[in-house]
C-alpha cells in the first residue's frame, strides 16, 4: 500500500484556472475535459508539466482534433464536482469527461456512499450531454482503516461498471511507494512522476478514442 502521499489533500492550496490546449484552425474541434483535485492542478509544479498538459500534448500529436480543457481545482471533493459539472458541460460540450475526484473525500472520512453517488452523478450527468466518461481511480493509505480502504478502493470500478464508464484502477500505479516520486510536502507528486501519471491514464483513455482517427 502507498504512502500517505498518495491522496491529493485539501491542505491550502490555490484553485487552478482552466487551461485549454486548442486545435489546429480548421480542424474539426472535440474536447475533452478534466474534472479533477490537486493531482490535475498542477499542485507545486511549473505550468505545463502536470499529466494534463502533457496529455494535451499528446493528443495534439496524435489526435489534433482534440482539445484538452483542465478544470481541476486544488482541494476539489466529489461534492465540488457535483455543483462545477453542469456549467462544464453547457459551456464546452466534451465528448470526453475524466473524472479526478475522491481523494479528498476519503482524507476528510466523508461517506463512502456519497462519494460513489456523487461520482454516479456526475458520469451520468456527462453521459445525457453526449460525452463518454473515464473514471480514474485512486486508493488511501492503511492507517484509515482496512474497510474503509477496501471499500474506497472500490468506489471506483463500481461507479465505473454501473454507469458503462472507463476506468484508470490506480493513477499511480507503479510509483505510489516511491519517496522520490513525490514533491517535498509528500503528498502531491512531482515533476519526474507526471509522465507515469499521463501513461496510466493514456492506458484506459487509448481505448475510448479508437472511433477517433489518429493522426498520420
Amino acid at each position: 500500500m502507498f504512502v500517505a502521499a498518495a491522496l491529493a489533500a485539501s491542505v491550502a492550496a490555490p484553485a487552478a484556472h482552466a487551461q485549454t490546449a486548442a486545435p489546429p484552425a480548421g480542424s474539426a474541434a472535440r474536447t475533452l475535459l478534466v474534472v479533477g483535485d490537486s493531482l490535475s492542478a498542477e499542485y507545486g509544479l511549473a505550468r505545463g508539466t502536470g499529466w494534463v498538459p502533457l496529455l494535451a500534448r499528446r493528443m495534439s500529436e496524435q489526435y489534433p482534433n482534440y482539445q484538452v480543457v483542465n478544470a481541476s481545482i486544488s482541494g476539489d471533493t466529489t461534492s465540488g464536482g457535483v455543483a462545477r459539472l453542469p456549467a462544464l458541460l453547457q459551456r464546452h460540450q466534451p465528448a470526453i469527461v475524466v473524472l479526478e475526484l475522491g481523494s479528498n473525500d476519503a482524507l476528510r472520512g466523508l461517506s463512502l456512499q456519497m462519494t460513489e453517488q456523487n461520482l454516479r452523478d456526475m458520469a451520468q450527468r456527462s453521459r445525457q450531454a453526449g460525452a463518454r466518461v473515464l473514471i480514474v481511480g485512486m486508493q488511501i493509505p492503511p492507517n484509515y482503516g482496512r474497510d474503509y480502504t477496501q471499500r474506497f478502493a472500490e468506489v471506483f470500478p463500481a461507479v465505473a461498471k454501473a454507469e458503462q464508464a472507463g476506468l484508470v484502477p490506480f493513477l499511480m500505479d507503479g510509483m505510489a511507494t516511491d519517496r522520490a516520486m513525490f514533491q517535498a510536502d509528500g503528498i502531491h507528486p512531482n515533476e519526474q512522476a507526471q509522465p507515469a501519471l499521463l501513461d496510466n491514464v493514456w492506458a484506459a483513455l487509448r481505448p475510448m478514442l479508437e472511433g477517433d482517427q489518429p493522426a498520420d
